[in-house]
């Protein structure tokens, strides 16, 4: 067997590793070592666009334009090293013309490549789109001229001042790159016609003029607030290009003008210049230049100032940062491509076979920039090629397809089953293929989402010994599809059919957001969008909005329809403030609350104050939102300004930044990543402040290209987690190997085993290598998995480890106690466990003493296994009053004991069948009444009978032990006063070196058979036997044997001892040897049994008598008795009794006393027999 498990692991690793080949590391079949880039001439210049390959030859190279293959003319031709040669490049309309688009195709014998998209451009300028105009300024103010022009390349534009060109040699004027004339300071010199000339490699364009018209200052000028005349504008720009952002400044006297980020990051001085006075000129623009800048004039040595703010969006061109690999893959199986690219606008993905699109068809699908080929055939074999492309252009890699070809497949998985586990987990099942199961050496098991189009298809290998498993990472309430894959050596089955199952739903996984208004002093409007699907994890059946005042711990709380996004809220106080939180629901319940989001309503006022606008958020990116209003209908006239408040959740309200009336937008930057933020807006007017508008926002995480580019650490190793108490769980893991120092924490997630509601799942964070997790429910078992993050970077979970806690010490004491007396000196006590969730109950201790000794502080203890839930209480004085209690305990320790009930033992045996009565008065019912431990007339003559015979056969059995000269040893017992664990002086110790289970009290035992059952009966067990309730009208004592044969080793005695059950006794004596002529008659065995049963003292009841003891010693065996055993006359098995001469051969005897339970063997001497005078006690 393990020889065969060897073999199946081997195959399995050398699949695992034949999964993995991806071909040659460095793709050497075919490949380009020169593409044609993008390039720029003039009208009948000649142009060579490169295009070389290398590989195994030969090899075949062909040009595209625009798509489609061209053909070679004396004007258009193929060199020699596979570059196209364009003579005299054209610009003409249509077909004429030779821009365009090209790439080259290279091909063998292993397929073909395409090279990247070279962008052909004949030069042109177009007419200005924006001319110059004239415009009269003030003596010392600022002038400013602008033209815009289209052109390719773009143009340099230089400005002329009547009709010469301008000298920049002064700091009053600035020309910027982007077609802007600023003149500060104007002088009288200044006036006169301004125009622009733009050029480039193709031609040079005059703008019309524009007039500039000075006129005199006056003598007084007063002081002006700074104001930005002509601030800077959103810009997108491309990469390595220049950006220009401007910012000119008016304002007496001269304002200052700086630059800042709305994200407060450090503006690259290295890249960075300021032109003029306060134009910002980026050069060599990059990623990381991307953001909001903000323009500030601040007139000197004062607080006054105006800001000016736009985004500078940088676009790049597609940039690969995960590339296909060159895979091997058997017929039948499945390949699977992988390619990512960087670039702004996101790049769009393009899957190209041997230079040809990929179509998506059942059997290839394309997603998320993935290609999937499944049941791959040998038309397969190709080379693939990932082609990202965006409005900055395009970036190819390529990977090659082997198939290797094999016979003899494994037919496909049948009868494939589906069954839904939880919400985020479904079981499958399936036969093994009909043909060739025996050479399948794995499966693969294929799923995805059923709904939706390209939809990513994820694969999990198993081995090939089960046929089940468990797929555990699903969305809630979801259809998906599955289907399985067998595979051999070298080859793979045809897909199964496919089968689809739904998962269930799940809670939420987070509260909408809440939108509020106030369209009187009385009432808030709330309004929140749907969830998402993903945030829904399920149909939304319910909403619970709650709310109360800031002051009033109070919650009201409302529940509104599934289908609802708004509610108003009326008969609020005017001027309070409101906290409002909402929660959703599915079927399966209610999912987390939002935070408390506060609200005050307007004041009670006649007058006339601005309504609440409309307010709207959106995340400009993860640390930047934008903020939208309209103001409400009506109050547009009589809005002063605005006033906007935000802070982080949690966190304290910041003060309010006061926004111009006019103003209906607003960027707030600065902002962390996946954060929830609470965006406020009021407008004011001459009548005080309007009612507000509240919302919330969450900002997105921030993804940058070294995210994707760094690949996520691996997961903790070595996860272990011990049980340290009853609701904690130890944890410690390894870190894995790093090159570097860095600084890492860890999240830990717990959760019970089987949990169906994922928002009660636990997560944990830590700095350190180990965890306590507590607060967890006792004899629980918990699933654990710890994840590593490093320099925001997250690791996979580890593998799940699991742990149970420990159970916690009962804390009620065992329920339903009753003591109930059931003859002389003996009692029946009975109890059930207690009354709390996943107690365990290893044993239980029970306190009994008669009013007496409880004074004196003398309590008998009795112990008994966790499984029992019942005990007799022997020798018990009649005349008294006893109390009894009861405690459960287990490892973990002793919970508290019981009430104490009374038992009264009255002398004369007029107690019999009384109940048990509680301390606090309350008495139990008496159950005999309805006929339980009742005794009549009939009953009680067959137990003097009994007890009669039972006596006589004693006393004949102590004869012939006294006449064989058998010793006896004493039995002592032990006394135990509660609080003092030593026993009495002069007490003989036990027979035997066991402990003994129950600790007996000093009062001796005096009845010699009882029975210890369990669950409770209505019958009356004295020393002959157990004797039927009144309602029956006929009583019968039978005798049984059972017909087994039992073998034991030489020299040994089996014992069992018994429990009663009704209308069964049995009494055999067994000698191991042939069937003898002398057979020894019943009379005989049962004149021997007492004697030679003697010896067993290891009872639970007592360890004076041998009986009682031997009766009890497996009480666990009671409620199975009557199943046990058929009825038979008293007799002896066949050929199992012997006569003296044969036991004296030296063969071993076996005494057998049973009555339907547990069994005992003691070895005897070879040579002695249980009745031999010499044989020492048993």
């Amino acid at each position: 067997m393990a020889s065969s498990e060897k073999k199946i692991y081997q195959r399995l690793l050398v699949f695992a590793v034949f999964l993995s080949i991806s071909g040659v590391s460095c793709f050497s079949e075919l490949f380009f070592i020169k593409e044609p880039h993008d390039v720029t001439v003039t009208r009948r210049d000649c142009v060579v666009l490169d295009c070389q390959a290398r590989g195994e030859t030969p090899i075949a190279v062909t040009w595209l334009k625009n798509g489609l293959r061209i053909s070679e003319n004396e004007r258009v031709y193929l060199l020699s090293n596979g570059s196209l040669y364009i003579s005299e490049a054209e610009g003409r309309k249509a077909d004429k013309s030779d821009e365009g688009f090209y790439q080259c195709l290279a091909q063998n014998k292993y397929g073909a490549i395409l090279s990247q998209k070279a962008r052909l451009t004949i030069a042109s300028i177009s007419p200005f789109v924006i001319q110059p105009t004239s415009t009269a300024v003030t003596e010392g103010s600022v002038a400013r001229f602008t033209c815009r022009i289209t052109a390719s390349p773009p143009p340099i534009i230089t400005w002329e001042f009547n009709r010469a060109t301008l000298p920049l040699s002064t700091q009053r004027i600035t020309a910027l790159p982007n077609g802007v004339l600023q003149i500060h300071g104007v002088e009288q010199g200044d006036a006169g016609n301004y125009r622009c000339v733009a050029t480039n490699i193709a031609s040079r364009r005059r703008s019309m003029e524009a007039a500039l018209i000075v006129n005199p200052a006056p003598a007084l000028q007063p002081p002006q607030q700074p104001r930005i005349v002509a601030g800077p504008q959103n810009l997108t720009t491309t990469l390595h290009q220049n950006a220009v952002l401007e910012c000119m400044a008016t304002g007496r006297p001269k304002p200052l003008v700086s630059w800042s980020r709305a994200d407060h990051k450090p503006i690259d001085v290295y890249n960075t210049r300021v032109l003029g006075n306060g134009n910002l000129i980026i050069s060599d623009v990059k990623p990381q230049h991307a953001g909001v800048y903000v323009c500030r004039a601040t007139t000197p040595g004062t607080r006054n100032y105006t800001i000016a703010a736009a985004n500078l969006t940088v676009l790049a061109p597609p940039s690969l940062v995960e590339w296909p690999e060159s895979l091997t893959r058997p017929r039948a199986g499945t390949a699977r491509f992988v390619c990512q690219a960087d670039g702004v606008p996101p790049p769009h993905i393009t899957w190209l076979k041997n230079g040809e699109r990929v179509h998506s068809n059942g059997r290839i699908k394309m997603y998320n920039s993935k290609l999937v080929i499944n049941q791959i055939i040998p038309e397969d074999d190709a080379i693939y090629q990932c082609l990202a492309e965006n409005e900055q252009g395009s970036v190819l890699s390529m990977a090659r397809l082997i198939v290797v070809m094999s016979e003899d497949r494994p037919s496909a998985p049948r009868n494939v089953r589906a069954e839904t586990v939880s919400s985020s987990a479904i079981l499958l099942a399936w036969d093994r293929p009909l043909y060739n199961s025996d050479k399948v050496i794995a499966y693969s098991v294929h799923y995805m989402k059923a709904e939706g189009l390209n939809n990513e298809e994820y694969q999990v290998v198993i081995g090939n010994d089960t046929t089940r498993y468990i797929i555990d990472d699903l969305e809630p309430a979801n259809n998906y599809t599955f289907y399985i894959v067998a595979y051999m050596p070298m080859g793979a089955s045809r897909m199964s059919d496919h089968i689809i199952q739904h998962t269930l739903e799940d809670v939420p996984l987070r509260a909408p957001e809440l939108s509020l208004t106030s369209r009187s002093p009385t009432d808030i409007q709330v309004s929140w969008q749907p969830l998402t699907a993903k945030l829904s994890r399920g149909l939304v059946s319910a909403y619970r909005l709650s709310f109360r005042t800031a002051a009033d711990a109070t919650v009201v709380s409302v529940e509104l329809p599934g289908q609802a996004t708004q509610y108003v809220v009326e008969g609020l106080q005017p001027d309070t403030i409101y906290l409002l939180r909402i929660t959703a629901a599915t079927q399966v319940g209610w999912g987390e609350q939002s935070a408390w989001t506060s609200h005050r309503t307007p004041r009670a006022s006649s007058a006339k104050v601005p309504l609440a606008p409309e307010l709207h958020l959106e995340p400009l990116n993860c640390t930047t939102i934008v903020v939208h209003w309209r103001p409400s209908p009506g109050n547009a006239g009589m809005i002063q300004g605005y006033r906007l408040f935000y802070h982080e959740e949690g966190q304290p309200e910041s003060a309010p930044i006061q926004l111009p009336g006019r103003d209906t937008q607003r960027l707030i930057g600065g902002l962390d990543p996946r954060r929830k933020y609470h965006v406020k807006l009021l407008a004011h007017s001459s009548m005080g402040e309007g009612y507000q508008a509240d919302r919330t926002i969450s900002t997105p995480g921030c993804v940058s290209v070294r995210d994707r580019l760094v690949p996520p650490p691996p997961p903790p190793h070595h996860v272990y987690a011990q049980t340290n108490s009853s609701t904690s769980v130890h944890l410690r893991w390894g870190r894995p190997a790093f090159t570097t120092g860095q600084a890492v924490n860890y999240t830990v997630r717990c959760n019970p085993v089987g949990l169906q509601n994922a928002s009660l799942v636990l997560y944990l964070q830590t700095a350190n290598q180990s965890l306590q997790v507590s607060d967890l429910e006792p004899n629980t078992r918990y699933e654990f998995a710890v994840r590593l993050h490093v320099d925001q970077l997250s690791s996979p979970w580890s593998p799940v480890v699991y742990q149970t806690t420990l159970p916690s010490v009962p804390i009620q004491p065992p329920s339903a106690l009753k003591a109930t007396l059931i003859e002389d000196g003996m009692a029946l006590v009975s109890w059930k466990l207690p009354e709390e969730r996943n107690v365990i109950v290893t044993r239980y201790t029970i306190l009994y003493a008669s009013r007496k000794a409880w004074v004196a502080g003398e309590w008998q203890v009795l112990h008994k296994e966790g499984s029992t839930t019942m005990a007799l209480l022997e020798n018990l004085e009649p005349g008294n009053i006893y109390l009894v209690k009861i405690s459960a305990s287990n490892q973990m320790g002793e919970g508290p004991f019981s009430t104490a009930v009374e038992l009264p033992v009255l002398p004369g045996g007029s107690s019999l069948g009384h109940n048990s009565k509680h301390l606090d008065g309350s008495a139990e019912a008496e159950e005999f009444s309805n006929g339980f431990y009742q005794l009549d007339e009939k009953s009680m003559t067959g137990i003097i009978v009994g007890v009669s015979i039972a006596l006589a056969c004693i006393i004949i059995c102590v004869l012939i032990l006294v006449y064989r000269g058998k010793a006896r040893n004493p039995l002592a017992t032990k006394i135990v006063r509660q609080g003092n664990n030593q026993a009495q002086r002069g007490t003989p110790p036990l027979a035997h070196d066991q402990q003994a289970q129950n600790v007996e009290a000093p009062t001796p035992v005096t009845g010699r058979h009882f029975v210890d059952a369990k669950g409770g009966s209505n019958l009356i067990i004295n020393s002959s036997g157990p004797v039927n309730p009144k309602s029956q009208s006929k009583k019968k004592w039978l005798f049984f044997g059972r017909e087994e044969k039992l073998n034991f080793g030489r020299g040994q005695v089996q014992r069992r001892t018994c429990s009663y059950q009704p209308g069964m006794t049995i009494l055999r004596y067994n000698e191991e040897a042939p069937s003898s002529p002398h057979p020894e008659s019943p009379l005989q065995i049962l004149l021997r049994c007492p004697g030679d049963t003697e010896g067993s003292q290891n009872s639970e009841g007592s360890h004076e008598t041998g009986d009682s003891g031997r009766y009890s010693h497996d009480e666990t065996e009671m409620t199975n008795l009557s199943s046990s055993s058929q009825p038979s006359p008293l007799g002896v098995e066949p050929g199992g009794d012997v006569g003296e001469d044969q036991a004296s051969v030296g063969e071993p005897t076996h005494l057998v006393v049973e009555m339907g339970c547990s069994v005992e063997t003691v070895n005897l001497p070879r040579g002695r027999t249980p009745d031999s005078p010499q044989s020492p006690p048993l």
